[in-house]
């Protein structure tokens, strides 16, 4: 079921127009190095760490053509993609229902304060409503203050779970196991 709902939005990307001016679509192959630089960008800016960059173009092709793996949505001003998010799933046994994960959430330094981030999420919501998503979900670094006040003015709460991991890939100073 999921998969032929997810199908309805991958069509031309056609897209959405939000009262800042900023359009809002799902994300295309052609869009692919924008993702790449924004993901790399990201990474340091909020974590500071330098992603494999073909590790990260696999990554985001292989997301940008099977949506059974979640999808991206840009944000344009003007013509130009200024931001993005990716949106991932998580099945809920308790809700019988999906969250839809936010990722690589990025704004582009010149666009922010713009509304940007707004549409972005406002068009989430949108979609989640027509999708019957049970709810929206994001992490995000314990010391981005910035990042997280944006959240909270979207409407986001802190949720009452904490994170934990063991990531393989990146290193991050902690004990996260073998780099592959």
């Amino acid at each position: 079921m999921r998969d032929r709902r997810l199908r309805s939005h991958a069509g031309t990307g056609s897209g959405r127009r939000y009262d800042e001016g900023v359009d809002i679509r799902r994300a295309q192959p052609a869009d692919l190095e924008t993702i790449i630089d924004f993901n790399q960008r990201l990474a340091v800016e909020s974590e500071g760490v330098e992603l494999d960059a073909q590790r990260l173009r696999t990554g985001v092709t292989a997301q940008l053509n099977d949506s059974s793996r979640g999808f991206y949505l840009v944000a344009e001003l003007d013509g130009r993609i200024v931001g993005q998010l990716a949106l991932t799933f998580e099945w809920s046994d308790w809700r019988n229902a999906t969250f839809w994960w936010l990722q690589n959430v990025y704004v582009a330094p010149e666009s922010r304060r713009k509304g940007v981030l707004k549409a972005l999420y406002e068009r989430v919501r949108t979609l989640a409503a027509e999708e019957r998503v049970c709810g929206v979900r994001l992490y995000v670094e314990h010391e981005n203050h910035v990042a997280q006040a944006a959240y909270k003015e979207l409407g986001l709460s802190p949720a009452v779970y904490s994170m934990y991991e063991t990531d393989f890939v990146i290193e991050r100073g902690y004990d996260s196991g073998p780099a592959r």
